[in-house]
């Protein structure tokens, strides 16, 4: 890929629009999320091809988990299949797995199989997939903060960092969301202070490998100056 600049280390996306490109097709919203769950993959696969260190998934909201149980069901089903089915599969490729955000809210079988996931993939080195399953920016920095106040004591940005899910993690340089949003969505609130932005109109099933490079081309030609001049 000729991406005419620099690739950045870490990409997060919002993978909006699951719903709506099931809906658009007159197919069930199950439907939706299981072709974004299959894009993600592939996605996060080319980013690590092309240089990407950290890929970032924003699969599953606080805010999402107040949708239909029937919904909510499914795509409990597919953390299942994605976990049984792709965890050796990453093992194999060295990417290292690590899921951010309150597990305890999932039901209890998956939370299992997302921490033996975790586990089993540790020591990869090709690349670290980050999966937000029931994450929330400000929760993670309210998390944050009653920690430091537990341990009674003031806290430098680069100490509160430390405290945050993503602890050990360089923030993004580039954030995607797809869908036609224009927002951010209480998604990796702290960690986005300097990101560079990038909002496209396709659903996310339909973001291809060519869209993620053309994300990639446009960050390429952003002076990032970090309020300097």
């Amino acid at each position: 890929m000729d991406t005419q600049g620099k690739i950045p280390r870490h990409i997060a996306i919002i993978m909006d629009g699951n719903g709506r490109w099931a809906k658009r097709r007159l197919l069930p919203r199950a439907a939706g999320h299981r072709a974004g769950m299959k894009r993600m993959i592939g996605l996060a696969e080319h980013a690590f091809d092309v240089g990407v260190e950290y890929f970032t998934a924003f699969a599953l909201s606080t805010e999402n988990l107040h949708r239909p149980q029937e919904e909510l069901d499914g795509i409990f089903s597919l953390f299942r299949e994605y976990f049984k089915s792709n965890v050796e599969t990453l093992k194999k490729k060295h990417v290292a797995l690590r899921v951010i955000g309150d597990l305890s809210l999932l039901p209890h079988d998956v939370e299992e199989l997302v921490k033996n996931g975790e586990a089993a993939t540790r020591d990869g080195t090709r690349g670290t997939l980050l999966l937000a399953i029931g994450y929330g920016g400000r929760q993670d920095i309210v998390h944050a903060v009653n920690e430091a106040v537990r341990q009674g004591k003031e806290v430098t940005e680069e100490e509160f960092g430390g405290l945050l899910s993503t602890r050990g993690i360089p923030e993004p340089d580039l954030l995607i969301r797809t869908g036609k949003e224009l927002r951010v969505s209480n998604f990796l609130l702290w960690q986005l202070a300097y990101t560079e932005l990038y909002f496209s109109g396709k659903m996310f099933p339909d973001f291809s490998d060519k869209e993620l490079d053309g994300a990639i081309r446009a960050y390429g030609e952003r002076d990032r100056r970090y309020g300097k001049v």
